[in-house]
């Protein structure tokens, strides 16, 4: 039983109105994040087809496991997101599960990014300029953050895998799709000294910054496989104890074989269709879906861009 879900949209003080390019009906000028795929409590998707319209997906995963070959994990394990980042975002660092489980009760949030799109000259924040533990914390003590924080340019098509642990922020200019593992756990650095609509600095979290930052993430930290199945190509950019994520670019048919019990699915670019067990859907850009255990004779038809992930 494929599950089609409905986005949730979250307001942010970097936020703006690209996701409108998606057929989005965004509820203000101010939308950063597209939930696409969220089981997440501040953001759950409602189910938009099938015997479990109207449904969220978190009630979903709870009482229906058998659609995702009877996980065993307390949560559904992964969060989806496009994020419209009209205005540059904090400088943040997440947690590992064993820090946010004791301190915060959920997973932690290692997290990657593909570059939907980004403006000429687009930067991000990736790693930090800091030999140990003792540098590091002068430095944040002393708000040395122009000499602590690495800069990387950004295009359209680059991919960034994001640890826990690792120092980040997305730039002005740059729409982003996010597989992350389903938490919502930041914290924040460094924020431009911004102010939101009550005239108040968001807060930051530096003890806890300094107890979770890796100094030794490098960059670039993985190395994406291209190849060719069925005719169609695909890149498998990341796989390992949190996710895989993979882009195919279907130009015609592929039957596609799951390599997971349930995968998500996100198209970024196209429109077309997907038959499954002989029930025909139209897809197109901007539409979220996830393939459940039940699903099994699956066939792509169409010239799509899509991003499929799995635990």
């Amino acid at each position: 039983m494929v599950l089609f879900l409905k986005p949730v949209f979250q307001e942010r003080i970097w936020g703006g109105t690209a996701l409108r390019q998606y057929d989005y009906t965004i509820p203000n000028d101010k939308t950063g994040e597209c939930w696409a795929i969220s089981a997440h409590p501040n953001g759950p998707n409602v189910i938009e087809n099938g015997p479990y319209q109207g449904q969220t997906l978190d009630a979903v995963w709870q009482h229906h496991r058998e659609l995702f070959n009877n996980d065993s994990r307390d949560a559904f394990p992964l969060l989806t997101k496009i994020l419209d980042a009209n205005d540059k975002l904090s400088v943040q660092v997440h947690p590992d599960d064993t820090y946010a489980f004791q301190h915060e009760g959920e997973y932690g949030k290692t997290e990657c990014w593909y570059i939907l799109d980004a403006k000429e000259g687009a930067e991000i924040i990736y790693g930090v300029n800091a030999d140990n533990q003792d540098d590091l914390n002068t430095m944040i003590d002393r708000q040395q953050f122009g000499d602590l924080f690495q800069k990387v340019k950004v295009k359209p098509g680059d991919f960034f895998y994001v640890p826990a642990g690792t120092v980040h922020a997305i730039g002005e200019g740059i729409l982003i799709l996010e597989t992350q593992q389903s938490s919502d756990t930041t914290y924040r650095i460094y924020d431009y000294d911004r102010k939101d609509q009550h005239g108040n600095q968001r807060e930051l979290h530096l003890d806890q910054s300094k107890d979770v930052i890796d100094i030794d993430t490098e960059n670039p930290n993985v190395t994406p496989i291209k190849a060719v199945r069925q005719g169609q190509h695909y890149t498998q950019f990341v796989s390992n104890d949190f996710f895989t994520v993979e882009k195919w670019d279907i130009d015609g048919q592929l039957n596609y074989d799951k390599p997971h019990p349930y995968c998500l699915v996100s198209v970024i670019e196209g429109e077309g269709n997907i038959e499954i067990d002989g029930t025909t859907y139209p897809i197109q850009k901007g539409r979220h879906f996830i393939l459940t255990t039940e699903d099994n004779d699956i066939q792509f038809q169409g010239t799509l861009t899509c991003i499929v992930s799995h635990p």
